[in-house]
């Protein structure tokens, strides 16, 4: 057989499994044709109800909450932290109200936050740490102070450890110039109030040598005298 014979057997042989597998393909979608154009069907439903739920219910949802968290934030700077937490009976709903109206949002678990602080500066210990616990955060600088928070309150309670490990994990957290040094401070003076003297000179120290231009730099060495004076004399 020649060359240009073989070459036109291989080729319609090539038509005739071209021609099966398209007629196999014809059968399957003439057969399962029910099958296929629900399940398509099904996408679709699902495809739109995400859109629809996105864009009529979730970003209105959100933007109300975040007017809403605006007024209470103006109480809450003022400190008029009871208005801030339960509304103003007018028109403004309260920290309480927009965590229940709006879960979910990110503005309610702000808003969780700012109740925490809130009610830990109403003296209400229990209620702060159960806000504050369960905001989920994120935010580099919103989260470290939020952690922050919780170490205040613990202070509050007397808890120092508790408090020095908040205050440490929120050093760690911010990570920066700015805020690391207010919780190294702070877990500092925590460990002065427990009477761990050697703690507090190494926490100092490391406040003096690692961050030289913050205010806490500054006064670190204040501190360091005063832990020394007391391990002396005690």
């Amino acid at each position: 057989m020649s060359a240009k014979k073989t070459k036109e057997s291989k080729a319609e042989k090539n038509f005739e499994n071209i021609g099966e597998a398209l007629t196999t393909s014809e059968q399957f979608l003439e057969k399962n044709q029910k099958i296929i154009v629900t399940g398509l069907l099904i996408v679709i439903a699902l495809v739109g109800a995400f859109l629809a739920y996105h864009y009529l219910h979730k970003t209105p949802r959100a933007e109300k909450a975040q007017a809403a968290l605006f007024k209470g934030e103006r109480y809450f700077q003022n400190g008029d932290d009871s208005l801030a937490l339960f509304g103003n009976g007018n028109d403004y709903i309260g920290f309480e109200s927009i965590i229940d109206r709006y879960k979910g949002t990110k503005t309610a678990d702000l808003a969780r936050a700012y109740a925490g602080i809130s009610y830990s500066r109403m003296g209400n210990n229990e209620k702060a740490l159960e806000h504050l616990k369960k905001f989920k955060g994120g935010d580099l600088l919103i989260t470290p102070a939020v952690t922050g928070a919780i170490g205040d309150v613990y202070m509050n309670m007397g808890q120092a450890d508790q408090a020095i490990n908040n205050f440490l994990k929120a050093a760690k957290e911010a990570n920066n110039e700015m805020l690391s040094p207010i919780y190294y401070k702070k877990a500092g003076e925590a460990y002065l109030s427990k009477a761990d003297y050697d703690k507090a000179i190494e926490i100092f120290t490391q406040i003096k040598e690692t961050y030289l231009n913050s205010p806490e730099s500054r006064e670190a060495d204040k501190f360091i005298q005063q832990a020394l004076f007391l391990k002396e004399n005690n």
